[in-house]
């Protein structure tokens, strides 16, 4: 079958069929969502015929052998730690959720790590209704799940971005304040959900309140975090870090998630979108943070639109 591989760069290659467990359905796959992580923090010792990719939707054409999970011809969104960039996908039944036939694909593809990620790390800031949130890196992919979810749990929401270019459209999926930096906050925050690392982490725990908490999610600087807690116990930071990491299996998260999708009270911001031969151009415009939200790609057997897509290269 034919998958995207590092050839050295993404291209499309010949990767043998996957085989399912027990317990996993094989996925006819339509469409796939990158993710920051996968592409920056790549595993390196991997083999030519490593099929890499967490997030894809598609269809089931073979259901799991052990009788559980959805039946064949069932549309789904799924997850996995690899295999998503491909034909078809291998996925444990625990990780996957049934998508309504009115629901777009390619939408629902956008859904597993990003959003579950932003769903998880708002649950674990406690009851936020009424409280001040800040949200870095709020223009990319978990950032936009963040502001929104974050949003709708009652939170006064500020949305921490580069430019004023990348805030384009935070206001409408609910951000209450639009700031370009940590340290542009007028006041303190209880909670602060942290996609960017190295000095905004730093900024974002200077300014919490008393009993406030970070949740550190993602390093899309690509720099380490260095706090000075003196400098800390000067201004009276007394708050807390917490490192984020996604509980598996996401199956429970990413169903929630695809009925807020389906009743239109979820919006996948999908910043880029085209088909599968330009790949190459989607990474890079991603890890360039050249895309708001999310990077969707079509596979050929999709019957998706692919609106959205840009024209031309990307620079590296």
């Amino acid at each position: 079958m034919k998958a995207l591989i590092f050839n050295p760069e993404l291209t499309i290659g010949d990767v043998p069929e996957p085989e399912p467990g027990p317990s996993q359905a094989l996925v006819q796959v339509q469409a796939v969502a990158l993710n920051f992580g996968e592409l920056a923090y790549r595993p390196e010792g991997l083999g030519p015929d490593h099929v890499s990719g967490w997030d894809a939707a598609g269809i089931v054409v073979r259901a799991a052998a052990d009788g559980t999970g959805p039946l064949e011809g069932t549309r789904v969104a799924t997850f996995g730690w690899s295999g998503a960039w491909a034909e078809r996908r291998v996925v444990d039944v625990g990780d996957l959720a049934v998508v309504p036939d009115h629901v777009d694909l390619g939408a629902a593809a956008a859904l597993p790590v990003a959003g579950t990620t932003a769903l998880q790390a708002v649950r674990r800031l406690g009851p936020i209704r009424g409280r001040r949130v800040l949200v870095t890196g709020a223009s990319g992919g978990v950032g936009r799940f963040a502001v929104q979810l974050a949003a709708r749990a009652g939170a006064h929401v500020i949305a921490s971005v580069g430019s004023p270019e990348r805030g384009a459209g935070l206001a409408a999926a609910g951000a209450a304040e639009i700031v370009l930096g940590p340290e542009r906050l007028r006041d303190r925050v209880y909670g602060v959900l942290d996609n960017v690392g190295g000095s905004q982490l730093a900024e974002a725990f200077l300014r919490l309140e008393d009993d406030g908490v970070v949740q550190a999610i993602g390093k899309a600087s690509r720099e380490p975090t260095v706090i000075d807690f003196e400098l800390a116990r000067v201004r009276s930071a007394r708050g807390r870090i917490e490192n984020f990491n996604i509980s598996v299996p996401l199956g429970d998260d990413l169903d929630h998630l695809v009925s807020l999708l389906a009743a239109g009270k979820l919006d996948p911001q999908i910043g880029w979108r085209g088909p599968w031969d330009r790949a190459t151009e989607a990474a890079r415009a991603l890890l360039n943070r050249r895309v708001a939200g999310k990077a969707v790609i079509d596979l050929p057997s999709s019957n998706s639109s692919n609106a959205g897509g840009e024209d031309g290269p990307v620079g590296s």
